[in-house]
């Protein structure tokens, strides 16, 4: 929801906008959009390596996303666009006899207009994909009608070029400092359209409107001060720097690069720009757009700050504020870093955010495909949010406005002409656009990164892929070829799958198929060639940060909820764990929960009752032997975990692999890159024994070869060099005035592997260099236990943001809940392990 400074939602909903919505990725920009277009831009993208395929080239097959999308084409061939225009034409003195809509889009509510800029983006999305006529037809009758309104600007006593449901006296308040409900937001989404619908479409004259407001907003903007400037982004304003971008480069006029870079939020972007996450308490889709406007000024100008702050954002809002279900935000703000189990309610993850973050998600991986995980994140968002958040009982595809995640909670919907909220409106792009990101390429490389039943015309390379798929409900895929071809086909393995296989033409391909990463097959493709994928998909418990105890249930990457009918819940019920039982049904499980029996079913598939995403799981005990870095990975940004105990690794800033002590080890430049290790790895660890090998590069005061925490307060952690020189290992939870300490008499030699160990029983701690003994501590009464649930558990990296990132390479680190002895230290010294 755009953030109101005069309406709250309740008083929205009193008005009558009771109606809620969904959301998705969206169409505007040149680097992912779907171009129908002839006309080439006038400048090429900086730093972007794969490029999707115009929606025309895939055809959905028969499915759940083909369902929505079907219901979605409905509602739109449905929409009266008179009554869509009746605002605009008013605002200009036209006159105007359609019924007015309600909603979000009555003649009264501030937002006014924003749905136009959606239904244009989602109409052009929808002729694309299927060539229907009528599509274009009603688009091209809207852009029409807005150039109408347009030409009466000056008249209506509007600087020139200005166009909107609302009067321009709403920029004037903006300016000001006074309440106003975001109308650089409405804006956004109406430019946003029309360069769809010129893009996808072809229509010239949609261009030329876009041109003029573009105008219109440099005219407005180029007369304030930075400071006037900075002061007016504090009012929502969505993807301004974003279509502004887009629209520099396709024509190449750098004026609109100056106006784009006018909403730069220098408020959000420093902090991301260093890597801090400062979102707490920030209206979470204000910005998100921020983001995507960023790396969309990346591509424009190739200047790397935009790129880090995009991938800051990305790394920061996935791993850190989000739930279970891929979605953001309580109450629409973002909250406290990992604060999930502790922010459960009616109003979480409104599905705007979703559609944002897979626009940035796609934009990212554009720039660097060697990140899967953008697309195992995008996967899980899809599925769990996006899909999830249709009612399938609607002709009209009615969507959600939040996703409940509360134990009980229940989703609503959208109505046809008495809601027209942000997620509505999201909604309408989202389901007329789900063949956008199923496949990209480069060159003669195709890449596969949905498991979607879909046919992909290949025309550059005289190939057709048709994937038959009923993924999720069959955790396998199959691709066949038409066609005769050179090409190299590379498709996605999931971070989630164990045990993955390919088969080409039935016969196994003895190829990498390392989970989160991209397994390649090249040659050449024939007629008739087929390849089978297969993913299993583990039943597992994904934890949620803040609290051990707080589970959701996954199958692969899809969330399963329990069904509670029209029982309401009070609080989170208890699952007991060993009852989880398949059943016949596809993705369908019983189990017995503290509340009775439950059956539990994909979350995209549960509509029309109450539900719980969460549940209260009794913690058992660590395994003594936690986990196991090997880091003899190749490729990719995870690094298993030898143990079998699944608790994978993530490479991070773009850390790399070197050739290791034994084997490989993962290579950290000094500069922003790190390794992530799970959330609460040690938690609840009364005994503790960590073991690694090392290398510096550099020696720096304060680097950190492991710093496991949630931040400065509470945190334990080894630094090669501390102030005074020393090797200090040190647990404290009150800061750094609080440690308790095990200092070894001399700093780490750069240039060489060094075996590190460090342990903790009772009140003893012990530190170890090359398997012998150097320091010890009888005092140290802190515990990992007294850590709580650890959520910022890093290799390479300090909890404190000033201190320099490690230069060097990490292997064979090791975690356990008990205390290795001498002797164990000094056979993993000599060994090498």
């Amino acid at each position: 929801m755009p953030e109101s400074p005069a309406l709250s939602r309740r008083a929205i909903l009193r008005a009558g906008a009771a109606g809620l919505a969904l959301a998705g990725t969206a169409g505007a920009g040149l680097s992912g959009v779907s171009t129908l277009s002839t006309a080439a831009a006038a400048r090429a993208d900086v730093g972007v390596s794969v490029f999707p395929f115009p929606l025309n080239a895939v055809r959905l097959l028969s499915g759940p996303f083909a369902a929505n999308t079907a219901r979605t084409h409905g509602y739109l061939s449905f929409l009266d666009a008179d009554r869509l225009l009746h605002t605009f034409r008013l605002n200009v003195g036209l006159g105007s006899s359609a019924t007015a809509c309600g909603g979000w889009e009555s003649p009264s509510t501030e937002l006014r207009g924003h749905s136009t800029g959606h239904v244009l983006s989602a109409l052009s999305q929808a002729y694309l994909a299927t060539g229907t006529a009528s599509f274009k037809a009603k688009s091209d009758h809207l852009v029409a009608e807005l150039a109408k309104c347009q030409a009466r600007a000056t008249a209506a006593g509007f600087n020139a070029g200005y166009l909107s449901a609302f009067p321009e006296s709403f920029i004037d308040r903006v300016e000001a400092r006074q309440a106003v409900w975001a109308p650089y937001y409405t804006l956004h989404k109406i430019m946003a359209g029309l360069l769809d619908a010129h893009l996808l479409t072809g229509n010239a004259q949609a261009l030329t409107v876009l041109l003029g407001m573009a105008s219109w907003v440099k005219l407005r903007n180029d007369r304030l001060s930075y400071t006037q400037r900075q002061n007016m982004l504090d009012t929502e304003f969505g993807g301004m720097n974003e279509v502004l971008t887009n629209l520099y480069q396709l024509t190449g006029d750098a004026g609109h690069l100056v106006t784009a870079q006018y909403f730069d939020h220098a408020e959000i972007f420093d902090p991301l720009a260093a890597g801090t996450d400062a979102l707490n308490n920030y209206h979470a889709n204000t910005q998100i757009p921020k983001a995507i406007g960023a790396i969309r000024e990346y591509h424009a100008t190739g200047n790397t700050r935009y790129r880090d702050i995009a991938t800051a954002f990305w790394d920061i809002v996935t791993r850190h504020h989000s739930y279970a279900i891929g979605g953001n935000s309580n109450g629409e703000y973002f909250k406290g870093p990992d604060r999930i189990a502790s922010e459960l309610s009616d109003t979480t993850c409104e599905c705007c955010n979703s559609y944002n973050m897979l626009k940035l998600s796609r934009q990212l991986f554009f720039t660097d495909p060697s990140r899967a995980d953008r697309m195992d994140f995008y996967e899980r968002a899809l599925y769990n949010h996006i899909l999830a958040s249709q009612d399938p009982a609607s002709a009209h595809g009615f969507q959600c406005y939040y996703v409940p995640m509360r134990a009980g909670g229940i989703k609503t919907y959208s109505n046809d002409y008495n809601s027209f909220s942000c997620c509505h409106g999201t909604g309408m792009e989202s389901n007329t656009k789900y063949g956008e990101s199923i496949y990209f390429h480069s060159g003669d490389t195709l890449y596969v990164n949905l498991f979607i039943a879909s046919v992909l015309t290949w025309s550059a390379r005289g190939l057709t892929i048709r994937q038959d798929t009923t993924f999720p409900e069959a955790a396998s895929t199959r691709l066949t070829i038409t066609g005769s071809s050179t090409a190299t086909i590379k498709i996605r393995i999931p971070a989630w799958t164990t045990g993955a296989q390919i088969r080409v033409n039935g016969t196994p391909r003895e190829i990498s198929l390392t989970p989160g990463t991209y397994a390649t097959l090249t040659g050449t493709w024939n007629n008739g060639d087929v390849i089978d994928v297969s993913l299993p998909m583990p039943l597992v418990r994904e934890p949620a940060p803040d609290s051990a105890a707080v589970q959701a249930v996954m199958v692969g990457p899809i969330v399963l909820a329990g069904g509670y009918g029209s029982t309401n819940l009070s609080s989170l019920p208890t699952l007991n764990p060993a009852t989880l039982a398949a059943t016949t049904t596809p993705l369908r499980y019983t189990a017995t929960a503290g509340t009775g029996p439950v059956t539990l079913r994909p979350f995209y598939q549960m509509h029309g009752e109450r539900y719980t995403v969460y549940w209260n799981v009794p913690s058992a005990p660590l395994p003594a032997f936690v986990a196991h870095y090997g880091f003899d990975e190749t490729t990719g940004t995870t690094a298993a975990d030898a143990t079998g105990n699944g608790r994978t690794a993530t490479l991070v800033g773009g850390a790399t692999w070197t050739t290791g002590r034994t084997g490989n080890a993962v290579d950290l430049s000094g500069d922003a890159q790190y390794v992530s290790l799970p959330t609460g790895i040690l938690a609840g660890a009364t005994a503790f024994s960590i073991a690694l090998w090392v290398r510096l590069d550099t020696i720096t005061a304060w680097s950190r070869v492991f710093d496991l925490g949630t931040g400065p307060t509470a945190n334990l952690f080894l630094t090669p060099r501390s102030g005074t020189g020393t090797t200090r290992f040190a647990i404290t939870t009150g800061g750094s005035g609080s440690e308790q300490r095990i200092e070894s008499p001399t700093a780490l030699t750069a240039g060489t592997w060094t075996h590190l160990a460090v342990t903790g029983t009772g009140n003893l701690g012990v530190l170890y260099v090359n398997g012998a003994e150097v320091a010890r501590n009888g005092a140290m009464t802190l515990r990992p236990a007294d850590l709580g649930v650890t959520t910022q558990n890093w290799i390479g990296r300090s909890q404190y943001s000033g201190d320099p990132y490690l230069d060097g390479a990490i292997d064979s680190l090791r975690l356990y809940t008990r205390p290795l002895t001498a002797p164990e230290i000094s056979t993993l010294h000599t060994t090498g392990l």
